[in-house]
This record gives C-alpha cells, structure tokens and sequence, in this order.
C-alpha cells in the first residue's frame, strides 16, 4: 500500500485476502479463496462485488464429500476417519466440516475431528490418530497446512493411515490421493482478472469467478506401502497415476 501499487493478487487464501482487505480501500484486490467471500466479509455480492476487491474462489471446501466417497472407494472397510483442521481458521474448518457430516453419516463413517495450528501439534494428533484406529485422514483446506505438506505427507506414511489433500505437491511427497481445485487453472484466473484490472476495469464490475476444474491424483507407490489395492475403477479415473 505505501508503494502505491496498481493491484494487489492475494493468492495466500482467507488470511492474505483479509489482510489486504484490511491493508486499503481503495488499491485494487485480486484475491483467491476457498470460501464464500461474502460470509467473510470480502464482497456484497458475487455478481456485483462492490468496492475494490474481486477475485476466484474454488471447490475445495465443496468436494469435501468426495474425498470421503473416494477414501471409501480405496479402502472400503474404512469406518473411522480422522479429519485434520486449523482451529485458528474457523471460516473454512466450520465450513469444511459442515460439508463433511452429512457425507459421513451417509456413508456409515465415524468422523473424528483433531486440530493443528502449530508444527507442535503434529506428533499428539498424530498419536491420537493411532489410539482411534482411524483408517483414513482428510486433511481440511487451509494455507496452515499448505505450506506443511511434506511433513504431513510424510507422518501419514509413517503412521500407515492413507491421507487424502487436495494439491499435487503432497501426493508427490508421498500422500495416497489428491482431489481438488487444479491449481494452475485457478491461479491463470487470478491472472487474468489481474490483467483486467491493469487494463482499467473496476473490481466493482468484475464478478467473482468460480475455478471448477478438479483434477485426481493418485500415488500408487504410496498405496502399496499401505497395503492398499486401488481399484481399476478409480486409476481410470485419475488425472495423474504416480508410480
């Protein structure tokens, strides 16, 4: 803000779209989240978003179902699920949670929530996962987590419990499954409207656009570390198969 510049691309999710938000009304504003940005307070409107802010919003909050239909799909003996959240951010953990419960019950699954804000509360929910003898983790949408993908990645493959998450770079390190917003579309339309905005057009015009590209991705090494046998049925439908 004190540089002037001509627009901000707050791409770090919820925390980076508010501080912005919060940083200027009148600079420019491109965020990206994973949650309605008008129960946060970000826009008035999706079509008409008023002020100085628009942006993108993905599915990741909303494919919370599926990733428990595509855990149960890999593992169907699976009755107990661990879903990891950051407590701290309550918009997408609630908002999360809410799109998971009903799934869950329909599914006959026990849903066990564990909070982690800290890198010190890895090893205690870790350890609560093994006295659950859960047989998966969904691991909520949240930059907290984002930025920890490794390590969560790795404690999943050290505790045996299949993870699921939604980006590519933690199936790479070594979690089961991945299942949500493509990234590379989602950022080019952060881009774009960034670019319209270069180009002289009012955030105040510009609606919030929804990315609905999902991409699956599966890492069958990881799967048969576990003792895992993923079904044809699902490798046919993967995007990616990391072998």
């Amino acid at each position: 803000v004190h540089r002037q510049v001509a627009v901000i691309a707050a791409g770090g999710g919820t925390p980076a779209a508010l501080a912005a938000k919060a940083a200027t009304a009148t600079i420019p504003i491109v965020f990206a989240v994973s949650v309605d940005p008008i129960k946060i307070g970000l826009v008035a409107s999706l079509n008409r978003p008023g002020g100085n802010l628009t942006g993108i919003t993905n599915l990741n909050v909303e494919v919370g179902p599926k990733r428990l239909e595509l855990l149960r799909e890999l593992i169907p003996t699976a009755t107990i699920i661990a879903l990891l959240v950051n407590p701290t951010s309550p918009s997408i953990a609630e908002g999360f949670l809410r799109a998971l419960q009903p799934a869950a019950r329909a599914l006959g699954l026990q849903l066990h929530v564990l909070n982690a804000s800290t890198d010190r509360d890895f090893d205690p929910v870790f350890a609560t996962m093994d006295q659950l003898r859960a047989d998966a983790l969904v691991i909520s949408p949240d930059v907290f987590f984002n930025t920890r993908i490794e390590r969560l990645a790795m404690l999943s493959l050290h505790h045996a419990v299949p993870a699921i998450y939604q980006y590519r770079p933690f199936v790479a390190a070594g979690g089961v499954i991945g299942y949500g917003s493509d990234e590379t579309e989602y950022y080019r339309l952060v881009g774009n409207y960034a670019g319209k905005v270069l180009k002289g057009e009012k955030p105040a015009d510009l609606p919030v656009v929804q990315s609905t590209k999902v991409e699956l991705i599966i890492n069958l090494k990881t799967a048969k570390a576990l003792g895992l046998t993923v079904p044809l049925s699902l490798l046919g439908r993967a995007d990616e198969v990391i072998e």
